[in-house]
């Protein structure tokens, strides 16, 4: 009998314990953090994803700008992750630019109103370049409409000619995208951008040049073997695009 009630006592004061003891809580979830929207003319710095300004987008813009004020460069290239793999093909860099005083102005994952930003934040001032390649606007595609692009495109021109009117700005089609030729919106969509942007060659200041068919096979699908993961190129693609502008640039640079 005192077995059982000694028993019956434990048990109790466990049931007590248990429910007088809280519940665990779950750790507070981080607040949604809503980046600002961006059009695609109006110039803007980069967001991480913490909604902070992007830390390698402004070491990268910081750089350049450092380069910028050493006045050497006479030829600028801007763009986006395309441009920036430049970097790690130095070999053909140098072989195919290296006499004209290259700068490689390229962050990967940038924009057109990234580039903007840049450039109207020092990256064109002080050097005086003769030719400024441009290459962007893959990275809007998902986002905004052909038109838009289009229209950053065509500011970041505009900026280029009233900073650096004295310098020669070769225009490139942004390069296809997507291993297959149909369906694929996207490429699709670079191809209205390319067909608006055509129209600023005036074949004095600025120069329009579309190389994209050089990169695709005869039924125009892209091999891993020019772009590994159907966007950016490999050392072959590299060797193409160079061989591609090689001429004009020549011509730009005199």
């Amino acid at each position: 009998m005192k077995l059982f009630t000694l028993t019956g006592i434990l048990l109790i004061t466990a049931g007590l314990k248990a429910e007088t003891t809280p519940p665990a809580t779950k750790p507070a979830a981080k607040p949604l953090v809503v980046l600002p929207a961006q059009a695609p003319d109006v110039a803007a710095k980069k967001f991480a994803p913490d909604g902070q300004v992007n830390a390698g987008f402004m070491a990268a813009h910081e750089r350049f700008v450092k380069t910028a004020q050493e006045g050497q460069a006479e030829l600028i290239f801007l763009g986006d992750s395309i441009t920036a793999g430049w970097g790690g093909k130095k070999e053909i860099w140098d072989k195919a630019f290296g006499p004209y005083k290259p700068a490689n102005f390229g962050i990967g994952g940038d924009r057109t109103q990234h580039v903007l930003w840049r450039i109207t934040n020092g990256e064109l001032d002080t050097i005086k370049p003769k030719a400024i390649v441009l290459m962007i606007g893959t990275n809007n595609s998902g986002s905004d409409p052909a038109e838009g692009i289009a229209k950053g495109v065509t500011v970041i021109v505009e900026t280029i000619r009233a900073k650096q009117p004295q310098a020669k700005i070769l225009l490139l089609a942004v390069f296809p995208r997507g291993e297959k030729a149909a369906p694929n919106p996207g490429r699709d969509k670079l191809k209205q951008v390319n067909a608006i942007i055509a129209k600023l060659h005036n074949g004095q200041n600025i120069h329009f040049l579309d190389i994209g068919e050089k990169f695709l096979k005869p039924d125009g699908s892209l091999t891993k073997d020019i772009m590994p993961d159907f966007l950016h190129l490999s050392a072959a693609g590299y060797q193409i695009w160079a061989d591609a502008i090689g001429p004009k640039i020549a011509e730009l640079m005199q």
